[in-house]
């Protein structure tokens, strides 16, 4: 008998709670929390910008534009932007707006919120995603070799390297190696994604690419390390003194097989959690960045849109990096089921 048959056959109760276990089989049972604080979040989002010091035309048209327009002209402006409207009466063609897939209008920019915002996120994406992965590649294999030759030399080495660079901020970093490789030796570009006015097609424009992006994406997985090799190296100790490691021992397995196979691949729990941990903090550490080194990307045009008082474009900027976090730690709590079937059966 198939499996169509027998849900069939199963009566009307049990088989809504097959199709519960199938669904909490997909998705976690927190995600009703997710919603909760993407509520909180678009209200925050929208409250936040409202606070800042300052008077928003000023910031849009400067003072000298002020002092010479009349007050008609001042009063069509503020109905223009919206401005006269009450909190709430501007939370509402907010949201309203979000459903419609529009954020508004860039007062700086002179365009659409969501096209500034598109113009500039591959390039966040781009070096966040890297940064992301190759800081946990590498302080994951690390971390393996470190606890398994525990109290050795390269154990201590790494463990007293890493902790050091670790205490640094993104930002500091990245001042450090853009004076170093960027100013005085000068093999390296100074800012920017791509060299302007060069006009490069196919391989020479990815490897200018990668040369724009070798100074903020080391700067940040230098930062990111650390903590991805503590973690692993602790789980690593713990690992080795468990039965089935001593099992696989017995039964002839080689070193590297229980170093990666056994051991390694259960440290990959506790770092898929600390993964979904760190990506807020990631994109922070972008911004601040790509600040330091005019990257164009997120971080950038949301240091403009503060300067300009540019409520839509900060806005746009806060909701879309909310949005991601919340995305990449739900599909982190997917993956950690998918490592773990513990946690699934658990509900």
């Amino acid at each position: 008998m198939n499996n169509a048959m027998r849900n069939c056959l199963l009566p009307g109760r049990d088989r809504w709670r097959s199709l519960g276990r199938r669904l909490q089989s997909l998705f976690p049972a927190s995600v009703l929390n997710y919603f909760i604080a993407l509520a909180a979040i678009f209200s925050i989002n929208f409250i936040l910008p409202r606070l800042m010091p300052g008077d928003p035309l000023q910031a849009i048209y400067g003072q000298e534009a002020l002092v010479a327009m009349t007050d008609e002209m001042q009063a069509q402006l503020i109905r223009q932007f919206s401005l006269d409207k009450s909190w709430w009466d501007q939370l509402q063609a907010y949201v309203l707006g979000l459903l419609r897939g529009d954020l508004g209008f860039s007062y700086y920019y002179r365009e659409q919120v969501s096209l500034v915002i598109m113009g500039a996120l591959p390039w966040t994406l781009l070096l966040t995603g890297l940064a992301l992965i190759i800081a946990t590649a590498i302080g994951l294999i690390l971390g393996i070799e470190a606890g398994y030759k525990r109290g050795s030399y390269l154990d201590r080495g790494l463990v007293a390297g890493l902790m050091f660079l670790g205490g640094f901020p993104d930002f500091f970093i990245g001042i450090l190696l853009l004076l170093i490789f960027a100013v005085s030796l000068q093999v390296l570009p100074l800012s920017g994604a791509i060299s302007p006015y060069a006009g490069l097609e196919g391989f020479a424009y990815v490897m200018d690419v990668l040369r724009h992006l070798a100074l903020p994406l080391t700067s940040m997985v230098l930062v990111q390390l650390g903590s991805i090799f503590l973690l692993t190296r602790n789980t690593i100790v713990t690992l080795l003194e468990e039965s089935f490691i001593l099992t696989a021992r017995s039964k002839g397995c080689t070193e590297e097989c229980i170093k990666y196979a056994h051991a390694g691949r259960n440290s990959l729990l506790p770092l898929t959690t600390a993964t979904g941990m760190r990506i807020p903090n990631l994109l922070t550490g972008a911004l601040f960045i790509e600040i330091v080194f005019s990257y164009p990307g997120v971080g950038s045009i949301l240091n403009t849109a503060i300067d300009s008082r540019d409520y839509p474009l900060i806005q746009g900027i806060l909701l879309i990096v909310t949005l991601t976090v919340l995305t990449a730690n739900f599909l982190v709590d997917l993956l950690y089921m998918r490592l773990d079937p513990r946690v699934r059966y658990a509900h």
